[in-house]
């Protein structure tokens, strides 16, 4: 049996990235949680939380990436791989819970508006548009492809989307006296973040139920390893990812009549070479099956080989 042990392990810029983003959000998240007090803004409050989900969500997310660099032992064979999606997971329930509680409370608000001082609403808006633009966009200058981290780039992202939300509703206080454009706007940042929370939470739990990663077609994949010279047939196929950036497969190939250990080694390594180069599979093991060992007159000496 062989293995191929390709690791993708996340860069320290991107434990950087997160540590940084950590700093200035939760600077924004004082300052948003003092004014939104202060004048008795929903769409503030409902960004505030949000914020302050986005800063556990990204303590979570370097807790997860930090895990995931440790390397393997002997009863952890793909190390802390799948920390981050735990991290994920997380931030996906705790945001959904946060989400749905803003909703009900901003419908609550249609039939007692708050009075708003639009001044401090469009200031705060401002400093968080600017602070979760920044902080999205050096996260993205990180590199970071894993699940763990478009869960945090996403969270900063559709902050900075409700910090927009929060300049309307400022806007529309001041020039229009519409009040009830607070929760309207709550509502549409609640409705922006589920969007976002379904996909994380689908993604994460596909990798925990080892479901075949998106991209990869296992009726092609077999396609291609049957089109290979000396290859019968492939049966037993499985394929699941091992995190967000590192999908594996088992298998057991048919080689045709004939074939000798050797011959059946060289294949096998050229397979698992066609894998990786076509379809982005890492980590491969494919068990050896020959017509001969199933003979009732075999060469004991030709048992079942692994390659």
């Amino acid at each position: 049996m062989s293995h191929d042990h390709g690791h993708h392990h996340p860069a320290p810029s991107q434990r950087r990235a997160l540590a940084i983003s950590i700093g200035a959000n939760t600077t924004l998240l004082v300052a948003q949680v003092v004014v939104a007090l202060a004048i008795g803004s929903l769409a503030l409050l409902a960004d505030s939380i949000h914020n302050a989900s986005d800063v556990v969500a990204l303590v979570i997310a370097l807790i997860g990436q930090s895990l995931a660099l440790r390397p393997a032992s002997a009863r952890r064979t793909y190390g802390l791989a799948r920390a981050e999606i735990l991290a994920a997971l997380v931030n996906g329930a705790v945001l959904l819970a946060l989400t749905g509680w803003v909703v009900v409370e901003a419908i609550g608000r249609f039939d007692d508006p708050a009075e708003l001082e639009a001044a401090p609403l469009a200031a705060i808006g401002l400093l968080g548009l600017a602070v979760n633009g920044a902080s999205a966009w050096y996260l993205a200058r990180s590199g970071g492809g894993s699940l763990n981290m478009r869960a945090a780039f996403w969270h900063l992202t559709s902050d900075a989307l409700g910090s927009f939300g929060v300049i309307v509703a400022a806007g529309a206080v001041a020039f229009f006296q519409a009040a009830w454009v607070d929760p309207a706007v709550s509502i549409v940042i609640s409705l922006l973040i589920l969007v976002g929370v379904w996909r994380l939470l689908k993604d994460t739990i596909d990798v925990l139920l080892e479901t075949v990663p998106g991209g990869i077609d296992p009726d092609e994949v077999e396609a291609d390893l049957t089109s290979q010279p000396g290859v019968e047939a492939v049966h037993h196929l499985h394929i699941w990812a091992v995190d967000s950036q590192s999908a594996a497969l088992t298998a057991h190939v048919e080689f045709t009549d004939g074939t000798d250990l050797h011959d059946a080694q060289e294949t096998a390594e050229a397979l698992k070479q066609l894998l990786r180069e076509r379809h982005g599979i890492d980590h491969a093991t494919l068990e050896a099956e020959c017509h001969p060992c199933a003979a009732p007159d075999h060469d004991p000496t030709e048992a079942h080989s692994r390659a």
